[in-house]
């Protein structure tokens, strides 16, 4: 009897004659995640298999491939699962470990057996029927039902029969880098890190840029931003943070902007930081996490502004959502209670009392050729520290 995880991929399934090429994605970002790991990936067709090569007990290697597996996009489920002989004995042993291991007390259960090897004597649903009067004469109290359990027991008849209880959930989606890379404008707030996991989601790899004003934030504010890139590392299968020195670009718009326009005139020079970097990493496209309305740089008018300072395409995936729907998704990934940190980032610091809301895109841009930060821009990009953060969990 030995213990193995099942991987279950789900939207993979369905891309045709490129499914191989999505498959193989999969496999080495799984594989960039367990390094030093001593484990072997096996499978295909919809299904994958880890099992452990050495030291098999060790609770370490076991807790290193759980985390993998929730946070590698591409995979839909996976399970610890027992693989035994192809024997009814076996088989029965199996399912009475792994819920007896699970400490729960069973009651309402179904079986949800599937006999790929059509060599094994009984049907599916057979099988099916002598699960559940194995379970229902060992555990008191416990009954079937088919359309809603509070367990489910499956078996899977393949080489050998694998058998696990009901699935944890993967994160979904596309295995990431086979979208393409982009460059994502983080900063230290809730909404830039839940748009940067909803694009690796899709499957595309990031770069990010956080802009830093010091000595108007502090090194804790940097630091927070630090901790933000490595709670999305393992995500988005590693990140490449650049961190801009943005206090000359700054304090030349407010010297030099209209006030209540600082705010929009401080988005179009990082739009435009970000599309430079952008190109210098040969990106695709540049990631925000702006949604419609939320500030008076996120009106349709100021987006228009700011995306006008860039040729490549400004995914916003939060475009459409409200605070709580956000704030729900960085709850799951963990980044919330870092995001809420008080320590404020330079656009904070830098808004003006009474900021512009529905700029004039002709204004706007008088506005800002009449600054002068070409070669500040480009002086922020060349000091700027490149932190990569490990894609290992």
């Amino acid at each position: 009897m030995q213990t193995v995880y099942l991987i279950k991929i789900g939207e993979i399934a369905l891309k045709g004659k490129n499914r191989n090429f999505f498959e193989k994605r999969l496999r080495d970002n799984i594989r960039g995640k367990l390094k030093g790991i001593p484990y072997q990936l096996t499978g295909g067709h919809g299904r994958y298999f880890i099992s452990l090569t050495k030291d098999i007990e060790n609770p370490e290697y076991h807790q290193a491939i759980r985390t993998a597996l929730e946070t590698t996009f591409g995979i839909v489920g996976y399970a610890r699962t027992l693989k035994v002989g192809k024997t009814i004995d076996d088989i029965l042993q199996a399912v009475f470990r792994l819920i007896d291991e699970s400490g729960k007390k069973v009651r309402s259960f179904k079986g949800e057996a599937k006999r790929s090897d059509k060599s094994f004597p009984m049907t599916s649903m057979e099988l099916n029927c002598l699960l559940g009067e194995k379970i229902l004469d060992r555990y008191e109290g416990s009954w079937v039902d088919v359309h809603e359990p509070d367990l489910r027991v499956y078996v899977e008849l393949r080489d050998h029969a694998y058998v696990y209880l009901t699935p944890e959930k993967g994160p979904g989606g596309l295995p990431v880098g086979i979208a393409g890379r982009g460059t994502l404008m983080l900063s230290g707030g809730i909404d830039s890190p839940v748009a940067a996991w909803m694009m690796a989601k899709r499957g595309l790899k990031l770069d990010a840029v956080y802009f830093h004003a010091y000595p108007y934030t502090s090194d804790k504010a940097k630091e927070k931003v630090v901790e933000l890139a490595s709670i999305l590392a393992p995500w988005v299968d590693g990140l490449n943070l650049f961190v801009v020195p943005f206090t000359d670009v700054q304090m030349e718009i407010k010297k030099n902007g209209p006030p209540e326009e600082s705010t929009i005139l401080m988005r179009c020079c990082m739009m435009e930081i970000t599309d430079r970097i952008t190109r210098q990493r040969d990106n695709r496209a540049i990631v925000t996490g702006e949604a419609l309305s939320q500030v008076a740089s996120q009106t349709t008018e100021s987006l228009r502004v700011s995306g006008g300072h860039t040729d490549f395409p400004v995914l916003r995936p939060l475009i459409g959502m409200d605070k709580e729907e956000i704030i729900k998704i960085a709850r799951r990934i963990d980044t919330f209670e870092t995001s809420i940190l008080p320590y404020e980032d330079c656009c904070t610091l830098f808004s003006p009392k009474h900021p512009v809301i529905r700029p004039d895109f002709e204004e706007l841009k008088q506005s800002y050729a009449g600054l002068d930060v070409d070669s500040l821009m480009d002086d922020a990009i060349e000091k700027a520290e490149r932190i990569y953060l490990k894609q290992r969990v």
